[in-house]
């Protein structure tokens, strides 16, 4: 799931990185001060005026102030980590609420409060970061360069003493411009861990106020998503498996019946006749049961609950029209989920391989990578698959979603075709 974005170093250059910490801790102090004297005066006066009508608005002004200076700190964090940080998705008021319900709609959300508390606290761990930078860059530049600016630095004082003669290194002019310049050579080598330090230590505090409560409504939004499209491929594969019955077993079985009761009356009068439609009837019968083990095959065989998946897809394989190749590297077992998701993605991408790419051969590919079950099938046929809604793709796609899954398929005009799927093992 999301992590902290403070915490993982960002992907950037390192001397564009420790610039941008620093550029972050310097504007962190006068940012947290306008942000602490703005709100303090608005929420204080508002408590305060709480017992009048006017002060409880005073208070929402304050707190919509709060969410001012929270959303550049999310700016400026994004900014830090390089990529956009969780947004937080306020409590809105809805239409038929009245005037004091949509008024007080600020203050009834969580987020809101939280936004308060960073304008109240955020000045704490802004004037470390704000320190730490200033006292390594003035080492920096004032080490490196005191070799110029320290002819101007008033010696006549004889009780004066340099740093050098302090630490017992003598009062000569060269020890004390070594010392000093050793110390901006020293500051400068440890310049990106302190700025980086002085970043983290207040973008971590910001991290947590501001963005965690978003990062929990983003997982929870997500994990609703996903459970949505498990229950809508669940029904789709539902529907799909009674047309497919409807359209098969059943008009077989329809036929059947009708050729028994048929070969019932022939037996007296033409018994050649009746053996002929007991034979027609014997085929049917043969054709439904294939029929019956195929679309069983895109369900949940036996096989894959007493065997694991590498040996259901095998099996599957085996039973296409054109020849497929088949390497698992793969443990003995895997959750059951997840084996049913993988062999579902296979049965539906060999059988769109097999109606529609015009293949006459295609490998298809488990391993584990990086937590992740990798299902990829590959056909020469002749390309040009697409995702359009309804169809098997969409239904894939859907599937995956389901359990967290992605699906990337690379299909040009002219072929070959791969699909891949992942499945996350948790």
């Amino acid at each position: 799931m999301t992590e902290n974005p403070v915490l993982p170093p960002p992907a950037h250059p390192p001397t564009r990185r420790w610039l941008r910490d620093t550029g972050y801790a310097f504007a962190a102090l006068p940012l947290a001060l306008v942000a602490l004297v703005v709100v303090i005066a608005f929420v204080s006066a508002g408590l305060g005026l709480a017992v009048v009508v006017g002060g409880v608005f005073v208070l929402v002004v304050g707190v919509y102030a709060a969410r001012g200076f929270a959303h550049v700190e999310r700016r400026r964090l994004a900014v830090l980590v390089g990529r956009p940080v969780p947004e937080p998705a306020y409590l809105r008021a809805r239409r038929e609420d009245g005037f004091w319900r949509r008024s007080l709609t600020p203050l009834r959300d969580p987020q809101s409060w939280l936004d308060v508390v960073w304008s109240l606290v955020g000045w704490i761990t802004a004037t470390v970061a704000f320190c730490v930078a200033m006292a390594w860059w003035a080492s920096v530049l004032g080490g490196l360069s005191y070799w110029f600016w320290e002819r101007f630095v008033p010696r006549d004082d004889s009780d004066a003493q340099s740093l050098a003669d302090l630490v017992g290194l003598g009062d000569s002019r060269a020890a004390d411009v070594g010392l000093v310049t050793g110390i901006g050579v020293l500051a400068l080598v440890t310049l990106p861990f302190a700025m980086r330090f002085a970043a983290v230590v207040h973008a971590s505090l910001a991290s947590v106020l501001l963005t965690s409560r978003a990062e929990l409504q983003g997982r929870v939004a997500h994990v609703e998503e996903s459970r949505e499209s498990a229950h809508r491929a669940e029904a789709e594969s539902l529907r799909r498996l009674e047309r497919d019955i409807h359209d098969g077993p059943q008009q077989r079985l329809i036929r059947l019946g009708m050729d028994l009761g048929r070969a019932r009356v022939q037996l007296a009068e033409d018994p050649a006749t009746a053996a002929r439609t007991l034979d027609a009837a014997v085929a049917q019968t043969r054709e439904a049961v294939e029929e019956l083990r195929a679309l069983s095959r895109g369900i949940a065989p036996p096989l894959l609950v007493d065997r694991g998946l590498a040996a259901a897809v095998a099996e599957m394989a085996d039973g296409q029209p054109i020849p497929v190749r088949v390497t698992a590297d793969l443990p003995p077992r895997l959750p059951l989920a997840v084996e049913t998701a993988a062999y579902f993605v296979a049965a539906e991408a060999l059988t769109n391989v097999v109606k529609h790419s015009g293949a006459d051969r295609a490998d298809l590919a488990l391993a584990l990578v990086d937590g992740h079950l990798e299902v990829t099938v590959d056909d020469n046929g002749c390309g040009g698959a697409t995702d359009v809604p309804g169809h098997g793709l969409a239904g894939l796609r859907e599937r995956l979603a389901g359990v967290d899954g992605t699906l990337v398929v690379a299909s040009p005009e002219g072929g070959p075709t791969r699909l891949r799927a992942q499945v996350p093992l948790r």
